[in-house]
């Protein structure tokens, strides 16, 4: 794709990429547990950026991103989706290789809620914004339930991921479902005699 045929900004990916990737290998879990390379996979959401572009955009230097850039790739998060010649240098544009990468393990980072803790370090807070708002509820259900649930609020991360680009600022999204050890009452007799 040349430059001239890209769509205009704010108009979403300029490149196909899969629904989803699943990280299963270790190699995997430890490529996704750095901010830096979280940042990466984010800023390449909007489109395909060279090392140059990303390391900009993330006030890195050139060497550092293309580092972290490589670990994507090897970890097939990424791969290049276009080059083009600078001189007498091939520059290359990276792209996302999915839109949504899922995992079932948890990376290597101790802390099996890394991304909350991700989300409380990068949130904004300011006086009389909306924004950031949350909310934390607690339903006994059954494991079926529960992944119905996570399922939705999947569709809703995947549908939130795609959204046109625009505006000044980067909002985030996070969504969990977890067991927990909280108590429970037991089931009301009244319902089972009904039954």
């Amino acid at each position: 794709m040349s430059p001239q045929s890209l769509p205009e900004r704010g108009t979403g990916l300029d490149y196909d990429a899969e629904e989803y990737v699943h990280a299963t290998t270790s190699d995997q879990l430890k490529a996704l547990a750095n901010p830096l390379r979280s940042a990466i996979l984010d800023l390449l959401n909007e489109r395909a950026a060279s090392v140059t572009e990303l390391a900009a955009a993330l006030d890195r230097p050139k060497g550092t991103v293309g580092y972290h850039v490589k670990i994507l790739e090897d970890a097939g998060f990424i791969k290049v989706i276009r080059t083009r010649q600078v001189r007498a240098m091939t520059e290359k544009f990276y792209g996302r290789v999915a839109h949504t990468v899922m995992f079932h393990a948890i990376p290597d980072t101790g802390n099996k809620m890394f991304m909350l803790q991700e989300a409380m370090e990068e949130a904004v807070i300011e006086e009389g914004s909306a924004l950031p708002a949350t909310t934390l509820r607690h339903v006994r259900m059954s494991e079926g339930q529960a992944i119905e649930f996570w399922e939705r609020l999947l569709e809703l991360a995947i549908e939130f991921a795609k959204a046109p680009r625009g505006g000044e600022r980067v909002y985030g999204f996070l969504g969990a479902m977890y067991p927990t050890d909280l108590p429970t009452l037991p089931d009301d007799e009244d319902d089972e005699e009904e039954s």
